[in-house]
């Protein structure tokens, strides 16, 4: 499914680069196998793709189609990988543009990931008085962005149709047995689905999480999963030929080469919020202990004509991984008879042809700058491909963090700005802190 190319990076690194750290590699992959490294027992995302609750499966996608029926909007509250997954395999196979085309499938509107009036206040007016759902997606029900989503968008179902309709509206992720959103699951009986105990929240595109907005913009979930099956498959096999074992290796020898920056880039704009996903995934796993790249991104052409000059010659602390996908199409370019902008030389040529030749020119530029380069080459873009390409990121994901030596799947920095937000917006039990951070203001 994959070919992974690192020989750009022959003039940057040794070539053993990758059989220096086999050894490093097979325990890492041990412990992600055996769920015995450092936070494993947040490792359920390894065999996912082949253990998931088919019951719960079946149930998403009657939920989904439930939802096709009688809205004709779905609200979606979550916050970092309670919706930046769902949104990237959205846009990615749906298009950023999925909301205005003409579809038999509701629009999807993402909410509680932020604390703007502006855009609470335009959300609600591109609801208008058309039929709505929600889907909240929260572990505990308490993170203050989504709290406050769910609290204003459960008020409106309620005005609208009603407690027992907006029952039938409603679609709980959360928490198996406990939290404050699991609560008023059970009391209310809304339509729940699990946050598994054993997936954390930016793995977790391939559960309940992710696939439920997914399979109600009209995606087939079943072939998601087939691809991240297949990746399970083929990355699960040690050895230096395994693409995630050199993608991982080629990462480490970046970054103890005194690389800071990894830059992901992409030639199709519909993959940006793919790459917000991967930067959460990232950087969440492997920013810490004073540790870890910087997970960045660029949309190319078009960055190319306002950070291309950094990346060519700015300062040498990054390295780019170019993800390209086959074109799913095609389309000639026409002939000018006046040649007014001298480019009859392309005519007749397929778009992708250009497409194709300016990335390599830019990969060559970018090496012979300075800054290494890693090419991942997949078939079109489908739900096969982007499942498998979801998989093999995790997977690498949680390779990186045991070669950096690190615990990939905690989050403890993210704690702190929680606290101190809390305590300034006077929550119970904050008080002295309020008290000490409204002196430092």
């Amino acid at each position: 499914m994959l070919n992974l190319d690192l020989s750009k990076l022959s003039s940057f690194l040794p070539q053993d680069f990758t059989a220096s750290r086999k050894a490093a590699l097979e325990q890492a992959a041990s412990m992600l196998a055996n769920h015995n490294g450092p936070g494993g027992d947040f490792t359920g995302w390894v065999t996912l793709p082949r253990d998931y609750d088919k019951e719960e499966f079946a149930r998403i996608q009657a939920a989904a189609k439930k939802i096709q029926q009688q809205s004709q909007v779905l609200v979606v509250i979550g916050i970092g990988g309670s919706y930046l997954g769902a949104r990237a395999v959205i846009e990615l196979l749906a298009s950023p543009n999925y909301n205005l085309k003409k579809k038999n499938t509701p629009d999807i509107y993402f909410a509680g990931n932020g604390l703007s009036t502006d855009a609470l206040l335009e959300l609600i007016a591109l609801i208008g008085d058309r039929d709505f759902s929600v889907n909240v997606i929260s572990k505990s029900g308490t993170t203050t962005e989504p709290a406050v989503a769910f609290r204003i968008f459960k008020g409106m179902l309620e005005q609208k149709y009603g407690k027992e309709g907006a029952r039938e509206r409603i679609y709980a992720t959360t928490d198996a047995h406990k939290g404050a959103l699991k609560g008023l699951a059970d009391a209310e009986g809304y339509e729940e689905f699990v946050v598994p105990d054993a997936v954390g929240g930016r793995y977790s595109v391939l559960t309940a999480v992710g696939l439920l907005p997914i399979a109600a913009a009209g995606i087939d979930i079943e072939a998601l999963m087939s691809g991240a099956r297949q990746a399970m498959d083929e990355l699960s096999v040690p050895g230096l030929d395994n693409p995630a074992w050199q993608y991982a290796a080629a990462r480490h020898a970046m970054y103890e080469s005194g690389k800071k920056v990894e830059l992901l880039a992409c030639y199709e704009p519909p993959f940006r919020f793919f790459a917000e996903w991967w930067k959460q995934l990232y950087g969440e796993s492997e920013g810490k202990d004073g540790k870890g790249l910087f997970p960045a991104s660029v949309e190319f052409t078009a960055d190319l004509h306002s950070m291309g000059q950094y990346i060519q010659e700015g300062e040498r602390l990054m390295f780019e991984t170019v993800v390209h996908f086959a074109p799913k199409g095609e389309f000639l370019i026409p002939n000018d008879p006046e040649n007014i902008d001298g480019l009859n030389f392309l005519s007749g040529k397929p778009l992708s042809f250009v497409a194709e030749k300016a990335m390599r020119g830019v990969i060559l530029a970018h090496v012979d700058g300075g800054v290494p380069n890693i090419l991942l080459q997949l078939p079109a873009i489908g739900e096969t491909s982007v499942g498998w390409l979801i998989y093999f990121f995790e997977y690498v994901c949680g390779l990186s963090g045991y070669l950096l030596q690190v615990n990939p799947f905690n989050q403890p920095g993210v704690e702190a700005y929680k606290k101190n937000m809390f305590a300034l917006l006077g929550k119970p039990g904050y008080e002295d802190l309020k008290a000490e951070l409204e002196a430092r203001l």
